[in-house]
């Protein structure tokens, strides 16, 4: 379930306590502190978004240094059917023929 973000907003339109609530993302968002009955207005952040943080990094990660060292082998295309070794262990070249 979907983690939302809220903050109160006191009367005098000073901001306040910042809180976060799970619910579903067809059920409506909150206008009141579910406990103090104070206003509230939603926060808006950037999602998370699973995967690799920057694209360096998922270039470190599979780096040929590190797949050998993982004991993985890279093969790469070079033609219709027709593979080369990067690195690891295996045959130097695959074909389809």
């Amino acid at each position: 379930m979907p983690r939302y973000t809220y903050q109160v907003i006191h009367e005098d339109g000073t901001e306040g306590e910042v809180f976060e609530v799970e619910h579903g993302m067809k059920e409506p968002g909150l206008k009141v502190h579910p406990e103090t009955g104070e206003k509230v207005v939603r926060v808006f952040s950037a999602p998370h978004v699973a995967g690799w943080s920057h694209e360096r990094q998922g270039k470190q990660i599979t780096s040929e240094k590190n797949l050998e060292r993982l004991g993985f082998t890279k093969y790469v295309r070079t033609g219709h059917g027709k593979y080369e070794k990067r690195t690891g262990q295996g045959p130097e070249h695959i074909a389809a023929d």
